[in-house]
């Protein structure tokens, strides 16, 4: 596989999952462009990659900001070229939208010491579908410019979420469910303009993001934890570098050049199993 001269731009590069992107994508001779709004996170990524003999930049950006996406659009032109692979990797969750009961319980409609269904926080609600959905739509209005007629390929990242919404994050389950769909129809948008559309959907990570609902504070993995390792056939979280073959399959032309509109889930099998 060979991707010299390629540019792939990386947008949430600051986090465990799109830094590994990244270095990957690097270590396979692409230019890449790494933005997130995490400035002191992506410089570390950019360097790292730099010292390890890739080509890097970095990019403090939101990608809810399409005048700042624009400007660094320009930059990146200037200092790499064109882009030919976009990752649309910004993404989250946002503890104002997170119930504290899986199940609705008694007198939840009336509580208001914890988060319930009912007092979710709109404006928290509105935060995680803008930067999930939003957050892959302004970054591919802006750089999928560059790739029409021109072989391009747009990755975005969505969730198991998107199959089958867990519980107590009701808005990232939907906004996630958003981008798959999305993922679909711009596939057959761009489809006869030369840019194929995909999507990668990870099962279980440990990510900065998830730790804290992962784990306790002295390493012992929570009930959540529990539940999540006895629903995955293989009985793990995931690993980083356990994405780069889907990546580097739905990058690599010559791989996947038929190949559009899907969804693929690294998940250790979460997807297959029915619990029984």
């Amino acid at each position: 596989m060979n991707l010299k001269n390629k540019v792939a731009v990386i947008t949430g590069a600051g986090g465990v999952l799109c830094s590994a992107f990244a270095e990957n994508l690097a270590s396979l001779g692409c230019s890449v462009a790494l933005l997130d709004i995490n400035e002191q996170a992506v410089k570390e990524v950019a360097e790292k990659i730099k010292k390890q003999g890739g080509v890097a930049e970095f990019y403090p950006c939101s990608v809810l900001d399409k005048e700042q996406v624009e400007k660094v659009h320009k930059k990146i032109l200037a200092d790499l070229g064109k882009c030919d692979i976009l990752i649309n990797g910004a993404g989250g969750n946002n503890p104002r939208c997170t119930t504290a009961h899986e199940y609705y319980e008694a007198g939840d409609e009336e509580r208001s010491d914890i988060k319930t269904f009912f007092n979710l926080d709109k404006e928290g609600f509105d935060f995680v579908f803008s930067l999930n959905l939003m957050g892959t739509l302004i970054p591919t209005q802006v750089f999928s410019v560059d790739m029409l007629n021109n072989d391009g390929c747009i990755i975005n990242i969505s969730s198991m979420n998107a199959f089958t919404p867990l519980t107590k994050i009701p808005a990232y389950s939907s906004a996630k469910a958003a981008v798959s769909n999305f993922t679909q129809w711009l596939s057959v948008h761009f489809a006869k303009a030369g840019i194929r559309v995909n999507a990668i959907a990870p099962g279980f990570f440990v990510t900065k993001q998830n730790k804290d609902l992962l784990f306790n504070a002295d390493g012992t993995p929570t009930p959540r934890t529990d539940k999540i390792l006895n629903a995955t056939p293989m009985g793990r979280f995931g690993k980083p570098e356990e994405l780069f073959g889907a990546l580097n399959f739905l990058c690599d032309k010559e791989a996947s050049g038929f190949v559009t509109g899907v969804v693929i889930p690294v998940d250790g099998g979460f997807s297959a199993y029915s619990g029984v």
